[in-house]
Formats: C-alpha cells, sequence, structure tokens
C-alpha cells in the first residue's frame, strides 16, 4: 500500500528502503504484540503438552506443559502486514508468496487447533490430510509460474523451464517435471522445519540464519549484474522477494526475544508450516534448489534422521521378530537424541545455530563455483 503512494520513488531506486522499512516494522509488530497475543493464547489456555515415546524425555520437558503454543501466527502475520504496506503487489511472485503464507498459515493453525482442542479425538490432522492440502499448493503455484513467468524472462530463455544443476549445466524441463520439483521442495522444507521446531529458539533461530542467506540469494539472483558477476541463471524480478526476507528477519527477531529459553511462547505448526513451505517456494522460483539443501542443512538433517528412524524401526521389525525393532537414535528427530544424553537444551541449540551459520555461509560461498562453465 505505500508502495503505491510513493511507487515512482520505489521504482527508482527504494528497494533498499523498503528492505530496512519491512524488517524494522516486521520486528516492532512482534514486540508489541507479542505480550498481547501471549496473553490471549495463556487465557484460551491454548498451552503445549507435550508426550514423546520416550519416559525419560518426557520427564525433560514436562516443564513445557501449557507454555502457550500457536505463536507462529504473530509471526506469520507481522510478514504478511508488511509485504501487504512494502511490496510490490504487482509483481507475480509476491503474489504467489502471499498465498503461501496464507494457506500454510491456515493449515497449521487448523493442526495445531485440532491437536489441543480434540485430543481425545485426534491427535491434529491426519498425515495424508496434510499432505493433500501441502501438495496442493504447490500443485497450483506451478501452473501459475511456469506459465506466467514466460513474460518475465528476456530473450526467451524460460527460467522456471529449466532445472540448475550444480557443476553440470542447464536441464530444460517439461511443465510435470517442474511441477513434480516444486512439490518435492516446498513439501520437504515445510514438514523439515515443522520437524525442527522441538527446543526453545531451535527452529526460529535456524530459520533466521536460513532467511538471511535467502534474502542475499533473491537480491543476487534479481539483479542481472550480479547474477552475471557470480556466474548464476539470472531470474527477472525475483529481487523484490528481498522485501520478503527482510519481514520475515525481522519478525523472527522479534519472536526470539519470547521463544529463547525459557520460551514463553512456540511456533507451533501455526509457523513452522508456512515459514518452511516459503523457504521452499523462495528456492523453486530462483530456481536455486539445491541452496536451500545447504543453507537449511539443520532442517536436512532433522527431517532426515527422523525419516532414517522410522524405516529402519519398520525394516528391522520385519526382519525381526515383527514386535520390536531396532533404532539408529536414542529418539528422533535428531535434537532430542542429543536432550536424552545427557546434554542441556540451551546448549543443543546453540549449537544447531553455529552448524546453521556454517551450512547458510558455505550455501553462499558455494554459489559461485556451481555453474563455472555456463556462461550466465
Amino acid at each position: 500500500m505505500i508502495y503505491y503512494l510513493f511507487e515512482s520513488y520505489f521504482q527508482s531506486g527504494g528497494l533498499i528502503l523498503r528492505i530496512a522499512l519491512s524488517g524494522a516494522m516486521s520486528f516492532l509488530l512482534v514486540m508489541i504484540l507479542g505480550p498481547k497475543v501471549i496473553r490471549f493464547l495463556v487465557k484460551k489456555k491454548i498451552g503445549d503438552r507435550p508426550e514423546f515415546d520416550h519416559g525419560d524425555l518426557n520427564k525433560i520437558t514436562r516443564s513445557k506443559e501449557n507454555t502457550p503454543t500457536m505463536g507462529g501466527v504473530l509471526v506469520v502475520g507481522s510478514i504478511l502486514v508488511c509485504v501487504l504496506l512494502f511490496g510490490n503487489l504487482k509483481n507475480m511472485y509476491i503474489n504467489s508468496a502471499v498465498l503461501t503464507l496464507v494457506w500454510l498459515g491456515v493449515l497449521g493453525v487448523m493442526d495445531d487447533w485440532i491437536k489441543l482442542r480434540e485430543t481425545k479425538t485426534r491427535d491434529g490432522l491426519k498425515a495424508w490430510e496434510k499432505l493433500v492440502f501441502q501438495m496442493g499448493l504447490p500443485v497450483l503455484l506451478s501452473v501459475y509460474v511456469y506459465r506466467h513467468g514466460v513474460a518475465l524472462a528476456p530473450g526467451g530463455d524460460i527460467p522456471a523451464h529449466n532445472l540448475y544443476l550444480p557443476f553440470y549445466g542447464k536441464l530444460a524441463l517439461p511443465f510435470v517435471a517442474y511441477s513434480v520439483i516444486m512439490v518435492l521442495v516446498m513439501t520437504f522444507s515445510s514438514n523439515a522445519v515443522n520437524i525442527t521446531d522441538g527446543m526453545d529458539g531451535l527452529a526460529a533461530g535456524n530459520l533466521l540464519i536460513t532467511t538471511v542467506a535467502f534474502l542475499a540469494l533473491s537480491w543476487i539472483v534479481g539483479v542481472r549484474g550480479w547474477a552475471e558477476l557470480i556466474h548464476i541463471p539470472f531470474v527477472p524480478n525475483t529481487a523484490e522477494m528481498t522485501v520478503l526476507c527482510s519481514a520475515m528477519i525481522g519478525a523472527l527477531l522479534g519472536f526470539l526475544w519470547y521463544n529463547t529459553h525459557p520460551a514463553a511462547v512456540f511456533m507451533g505448526d501455526a509457523g513452522s508450516l508456512p515459514l518452511g513451505g516459503l523457504l521452499g517456494y523462495i528456492a523453486v522460483i530462483t530456481r536455486q534448489e539445491f541452496f536451500l539443501l545447504v543453507a537449511g542443512g539443520v532442517f536436512a538433517i532433522e527431517a532426515f534422521s527422523s525419516l532414517l528412524q522410522k524405516y529402519y524401526y519398520k525394516y528391522t521389525r520385519i526382519r525381526g521378530d515383527g514386535i520390536t525393532g531396532k533404532r539408529i537414535f536414542r529418539i528422533a528427530p535428531l535434537h532430542h537424541h542429543f536432550q536424552v544424553g545427557g546434554i542441556p537444551e540451551e546448549k543443543i541449540v546453540v549449537r544447531f545455530w553455529l552448524v546453521g551459520l556454517l551450512f547458510a555461509v558455505a550455501a553462499l560461498g558455494m554459489l559461485r563455483l556451481q555453474y563455472p562453465y555456463l556462461g550466465l
């Protein structure tokens, strides 16, 4: 909205100003509204009741009972407000990002609400119900981006029609392949962040670090001069995603104020699902899907640790007596493995932040090395 009041100025070089305003505004919104939202959640008794299939972990996390959750609505709401104020809503990528936040945000709220209010009948949405909505969104987005991305690309080279493989080059994609990639990346990213959200500040801190890397990526990919300098694919109009990333950074900084140990509020599915899906969306439209795998390395490790644990247990159970199975970790995901091992939660979180920072720096450093022979 503010963008249109000063459209002539912003179009002539106001992107940096909008990035700064978006980040500052989202931070202030979360800081100001945080106490009110937390009091509301406490009043409505929207509190977490962590339960695990591990006696020791249940004892460790007992102190977290009744801590309000669904705090993700504060983060997502602040991001939406700032994007609507400072974003260029004529930009197709911004419009799709807003849809992503609203769609997955509503899905997360529904899942949290069922978990908290209908515990006697069911534990949240069923896996297939959640997947239907998580996969349905990227299918719709892939149709839109694949078709309308044509108008954005100069010289007839359509970024959405190509897959850029590190150290290999460009591979032409039919629509079905592009759609499958978007579904896999967005669904995996959304669920990976959701799995990581299990300790005070763990998911929010790593989301913050990864989003900083994606802000830099959006700027590089969306500005022809930077893209050509780094030798990576140039995707017109994606520089506008820096405004969104800045809003996300500001909101996460504000949320960490209340979410660090001991947490006054948890993010819940209302925050982890939309924010994770948004990272996946940005990775796809910037044509840097592999960047997400490295920059979000902590999320990938957490997700794969859960998958390994689940399928190794099933495999050894089938191969064994059919009753008991073996486990790779004490309990999955990985952060709980260390927690049960006796490492304090605060130390695990900070160490995961440090590892996440190393992954983000590595991802940015690898950009220059990925496509040395593309001639882009």
